[in-house]
């Protein structure tokens, strides 16, 4: 078939696209390139430099290219940066997924899988998170993701043609196994990335953020998935879209690891001190951030290959080992 990845010159975009096509897949990838990297795009992916708020070219390219369906990874996704600038987000990622819905119903595409996020439970109630509690958003990231799941909701109810599956990330990790692609963000605010910064020497130390949560050594607790096997979970909904219905299913590996505990596996990974200070809490980290992913792993089929966190941070520690400024090299 032939699929359009908004966000595709992204992380998990990118890696999207490269399992896609080596499915056998036509790709067709729309990203602006604010935070994307036109390196990090296949070659023999069709690429657009565009924002998906740009309805008339962005239908315009789904009638070109007869897309049949849509991975969309495109958002704005910064917990702090939307605390500080919630009309941004929700203009890109609430306004930027109704464009695309729009330009996808003038087309007649009907399929979509959305990238949502674990955000969207805010302060759960118990870990492991399963996808039948409360969705109580505390920042507009997650807002926005809950926003946009019941937009896709709404349009089911009246096109019973229209069908989507949302997959709720928990923290994203790794890098590609061949060491083609990897992560790469500025600002980099995922802790992996920073860690492994410190071992490079590009950053002098690491700060925990809260030593005093009710975990067992302090720190906080998160479940770290490995974006090879998020983006192969992304393949089987891709295939397990079904008409005037929509489904929701957490993607995480269902363990958790405190930030001590990663600091350690990376320092045993990469034989390196790593520095580490000692910070307050940040406001609305909560203490611990795990999936259930049972529901995926039942009705799709999904398994996650990397679930021993020392081998998710080598293959990261690969990429940055040998890209050190990213993609701007």
């Amino acid at each position: 078939m032939t699929v359009l990845v908004t966000g595709g010159a992204g992380y998990i975009g990118s890696h999207a696209v490269r399992m896609l096509i080596s499915a056998g897949h036509e790709v067709v990838v729309v990203d602006n390139l604010f935070r994307g990297h036109r390196e990090a795009v296949h070659p023999n992916a069709t690429f657009y430099c565009l924002d998906i708020r740009n309805r008339e070219e962005l239908t315009a390219i789904l009638l070109k290219h007869k897309v049949d369906a849509v991975l969309h990874f495109a958002a704005f996704a910064y917990v702090g940066e939307s605390v500080e600038k919630p009309l941004e987000y929700y203009d890109c990622n609430v306004g930027g997924t109704i464009s695309l819905l729009a330009a996808m119903k003038i087309a007649g595409v009907n399929r979509i899988v959305f990238s949502s996020s674990c955000t969207v439970y805010g302060e759960p109630s118990s870990v492991p998170i399963t996808e039948e509690q409360a969705l109580q958003p505390i920042c507009p990231y997650g807002w926005s993701k809950r926003f946009c799941e019941q937009i896709l909701d709404d349009e089911t109810k009246v096109n019973p043609k229209f069908g989507f599956v949302a997959l709720r990330y928990f923290n994203v990790a790794g890098c590609s196994a061949d060491g083609s692609v990897g992560e790469d963000h500025s600002p980099e605010t995922h802790l992996i990335p920073i860690i492994l910064q410190v071992a490079l020497g590009q950053r002098d130390s690491l700060t925990v953020f809260g030593t005093d949560y009710p975990t067992p050594d302090g720190s906080c607790i998160r479940d770290y998935i490995h974006v090879e096997d998020l983006c192969s979970a992304h393949l089987l909904a891709l295939e397990n879209i079904s008409s005037g219905t929509g489904r929701v299913f957490n993607l995480g590996i269902g363990n958790g690891y405190s930030v001590s505990e990663v600091v350690a596996a990376a320092r045993n990974v990469t034989g390196k001190e790593i520095s580490v200070e000692l910070g307050a809490r940040r406001l609305g980290d909560p203490a611990a951030l795990f999936a259930d992913s049972m529901k995926i792993q039942q009705e799709l089929g999904w398994q996650p290959k990397h679930t021993d966190l020392e081998s998710i941070i080598q293959t990261a520690w690969n990429w940055f080992q040998s890209h050190p400024q990213g993609y701007g090299e």
